[in-house]
C-alpha cells in the first residue's frame, strides 16, 4: 500500500480511482464500512481505492483544540491496508485547506489530483470553507466533474458509533466497550523511558514506562489487563506480552504527572528502555487508588496482576 504525504506526492501519472474521504481517527466499526463501501466501488469499476485522511486533526486548525487522537496517523494508515484500500495521501489541515470553497475542495484533491470516478464518505460528511459541503453537494459537484458520490450510513449499536463516543468510553475507563466500537482494543505506544524504577526496585513489578504524544487519548486512570507489544524487532524477533497496566498518578507516592506503565506478566528480563512500544487495552480491573502504605500497594498489585492473568487467560483461551 502506497502512502503520499500531501497532494504532491501523488504520481503525475496517476489514473483514475475510487476516493474515500473522512478523518478516520481510530478507523472504527463506521469508518470500516466507508472503507468497504469504497472497495465494493473499486472492484465494480475496477479501479484503485485511495483514501484521503488529514493531519493534524482538522479541529486545531478551526477550533484551536485537538481531540484526544485514537490512532495516530501512522497507525491509522496501517489500519487501513487490511480493508483493501491500495494508497493513503495524508493531507496537512491548515488555514488554507479550510478557506476552500466545497467545489474547490473537490476541484483541488478529488479531480485535479485524483481523478476521482467515486467518492465515498459517511453520510454526515462535511467539507469546504464553514462546513457548507454535504452529501448532496458533493453530488451535485460529482454531476458537473464526472464522478458518482456515495454517502455510508453511520453505523449504530442502538447509538452511533462515533470517535467521539469511543473517547467519552475511554475517559470512562470502559476499554472492553471502546474495543466493541473500534473492531480491536484500543492501542497507545511511545518510546520507553526511565520512570522511578519504583516498580523494579521497591515493589517487584518492573513496569515500562511508554513515553506518550501529548494527545493521545489514554483512558481513565486505574489498572487494565491488557498486552504490551515491541514495535521495533530486536534480532528479527518480534515480542508481545500479557500486562497489568497501571494508568495515573501514582497517588500512593504523591505523584503529579499522569503515567502509563505495563509490567509484563512474570517477566522481570526484559531490556526495552529506547524502544517502540504499544499497550493494548482488554479489561479495567479497578480504578486509581491511594494506599496508605507500601505494603498495601504491594498486596493490592498482586491482586491486580492474578486478576489480569485470569482476563487474558481467558481471552487467549488458555487455561493453564
Amino acid at each position: 500500500m502506497r502512502r503520499w504525504d500531501g497532494l504532491e506526492d501523488i504520481p503525475s501519472d496517476w489514473g483514475r480511482s475510487v476516493v474515500a474521504v473522512g478523518v478516520f481517527d481510530g478507523v472504527h466499526r463506521g469508518h470500516q464500512a466507508i472503507l468497504a463501501s469504497a472497495r465494493a466501488h473499486g472492484r465494480e469499476l475496477g479501479l484503485p481505492v485511495v483514501v484521503v485522511t488529514f493531519d493534524p486533526h482538522p479541529q486545531r486548525v478551526l477550533r484551536g483544540v485537538t481531540p484526544p487522537v485514537l490512532t495516530p496517523v501512522g497507525r491509522r494508515v496501517e489500519l487501513m491496508e487490511p480493508f483493501g484500500v491500495d494508497a493513503v495521501c495524508v493531507l496537512p489541515f491548515s488555514e488554507e485547506l479550510s478557506a476552500l470553497s466545497a467545489e474547490g475542495f473537490v476541484q483541488r484533491v478529488l479531480v485535479d489530483r485524483l481523478a476521482a470516478a467515486a467518492v465515498v464518505v459517511g453520510e454526515d460528511f462535511r467539507f469546504g470553507y464553514r462546513a457548507a459541503g454535504n452529501v448532496a453537494v458533493l453530488a451535485e459537484l460529482g454531476e458537473r466533474y464526472d464522478f458518482t458520490a456515495d454517502g455510508v450510513r453511520l453505523v449504530a449499536d442502538g447509538e452511533t458509533i462515533t470517535s467521539t463516543r469511543i473517547r467519552s468510553l475511554l475517559d470512562e475507563g470502559d476499554v472492553a466497550a471502546a474495543a466493541d466500537l473500534l473492531g480491536r482494543p484500543h492501542r497507545v505506544s511511545g518510546r520507553i523511558v526511565h520512570g522511578a524504577a519504583r516498580g523494579r526496585e521497591l515493589l517487584g513489578f518492573p513496569t515500562a514506562n511508554a513515553d506518550l504524544p501529548p494527545d493521545t487519548a489514554v483512558p481513565g486512570d486505574g489498572v487494565y489487563a491488557g498486552w504490551l507489544s515491541r514495535l521495533e524487532p530486536v534480532g528479527g524477533q518480534e515480542g508481545r506480552w500479557p500486562a497489568a497496566v497501571s494508568v495515573g498518578t501514582n497517588p500512593t507516592f504523591n505523584g503529579a504527572e499522569r503515567t502509563v506503565e505495563a509490567y509484563a506478566l512474570d517477566r522481570d528480563d526484559l531490556e526495552l528502555y529506547g524502544l517502540r512500544m504499544a499497550v493494548d487495552f482488554t479489561a479495567r480491573i479497578r480504578g486509581q487508588e491511594r494506599f496508605d502504605s507500601i505494603d498495601e500497594l504491594i498486596v493490592a498489585m498482586h491482586r491486580d496482576v492474578g486478576r489480569c492473568r485470569d482476563v487474558l487467560a481467558a481471552e487467549t483461551g488458555d487455561s493453564a
